[in-house]
């Protein structure tokens, strides 16, 4: 397990949140495999899935497209790197806003990720997701904003505009 392939790996982690922040959904699909196991049953309830990475990334895209900003801070990667897997933890805060100047409007969670990475040449930084799943630990804020938030990501979508 060389230096090289941990920063690798922690770097492709760290390209999910730049991804998501920015908007750049380019970007975000970039670090994905083909199909993704996704467990966010700890937000959310429901169930853990494997899809496309297209489907993720066009699940998230309207909830990300309604907000004003988000800010994923993540920090203290611990990656494992076994050949061509790896497997990284890494704690997280998102802060999620929908009205900027309206402090009841913003909503934010503390966790971790534990992801699943597989070496790609396909990967911006040689690793690929294969699968993503979400602790979380606490919440703070107005969880309601993100279905508003959704909301108005599908409208504007639907409108043309992103």
């Amino acid at each position: 397990m060389s230096a090289e392939d941990r920063l690798a790996v922690a770097e492709t982690v760290y390209r999910y949140a730049v991804g998501i922040d920015t908007k750049d959904f380019a970007l975000y699909r970039s670090i994905f495999a083909p199909e993704v196991a996704v467990d966010f049953t700890s937000y959310g309830g429901g169930t853990a899935s494997v899809v496309t990475a297209e489907r993720w990334v066009d699940n998230v895209r309207p909830l990300f497209t309604g907000l004003a900003a988000t800010q994923h801070s993540m920090t203290n990667p611990l990656p494992v790197v076994d050949g061509d897997h790896a497997t990284c933890r890494m704690y997280m805060q998102a802060h999620h806003v929908f009205e900027p100047a309206d402090p009841a409007s913003w909503f934010t969670i503390g966790g971790w990720y534990d992801d699943v990475l597989t070496r790609s040449p396909e990967g911006p930084a040689g690793w690929l997701l294969t699968g993503v799943t979400l602790t979380v630990l606490w919440r703070r804020g107005d969880p309601e904003i993100m279905p508003a938030a959704r909301a108005a990501g599908e409208a504007m979508l639907a409108g043309g505009s992103s």
